[in-house]
């Protein structure tokens, strides 16, 4: 299965890197990494917290759903990539605060928190009017989901935790480049960079789930 992952996000990226006659590469291997990650979490059954899964899978399924809304065409594609990622926080979220407080480490957030309103200071001019309540509450959103994983990575202090601390943080750099990338100025390798960190954060994320089952087997 991980073999699986790293070659079809491999494919996805060159594609999206290529564009013209090789884009179909995109289309086709974006969600399916997506779909494969998510694949990887749904046979990992034996997890001491089935609701923990769950709250994955169900993020994972938001996400695939945002990977498809986001190569239409069209503004509408964006709105509703937008609005299905957003949603999947949520549910990271959940997932996160199963077994460890909200926000326990404050620093983590403040640091978030700051980092965050710094970048959207720079991003604002580009954001257009329409887009800019939307993309603020992706932003809380994305920075309560990555502060709160990392915060419970640091009161477990297990390999779940670990793993989870460092997806959220993936997928923050992930977004942060994209939206970089989107409202202030092409970046180069931006598909390298956008997708790759975004995969990592996937695929780190789903390791947890796994993580979390091998510890039940023993």
């Amino acid at each position: 299965m991980p073999l699986a992952i790293l070659i079809s996000a491999l494919l996805a990226i060159l594609g999206s890197t290529l564009g013209g006659d090789a884009l179909w590469l995109h289309y086709i291997f974006k969600p399916l990494t997506t779909l494969l990650v998510w694949a990887m979490v749904w046979r990992a059954t034996a997890t001491a917290d089935p609701l923990y899964r769950k709250a994955i899978l169900v993020a994972l399924l938001l996400s695939l759903c945002g990977d498809v809304f986001l190569m239409l065409p069209m503004k509408l594609g964006f709105e509703l990539g937008l609005a299905s990622f957003l949603v999947a926080h949520l549910f990271f979220l959940r997932a996160f605060t199963r077994d460890a407080p909200l926000f326990g480490k404050r620093l983590p957030l403040i640091l978030l928190l700051g980092l965050s309103l710094a970048n959207l200071l720079v991003l604002w001019p580009g954001v257009g009017k329409g887009l800019q309540i939307p993309v603020v509450a992706y932003m809380v959103c994305l920075v309560a989901m990555t502060a709160q994983a990392v915060s419970r990575g640091l009161s477990l202090g297990t390999a779940n935790g670990r793993l989870a601390a460092c997806g959220g943080v993936a997928f923050l750099i992930s977004d942060t480049t994209l939206a970089y990338n989107k409202f202030y100025a092409p970046l180069p390798a931006s598909a390298l960079l956008v997708l790759g960190t975004y995969y990592v954060a996937l695929y780190l994320i789903a390791l947890s789930v796994k993580s979390a089952s091998a510890t039940y087997a023993r």
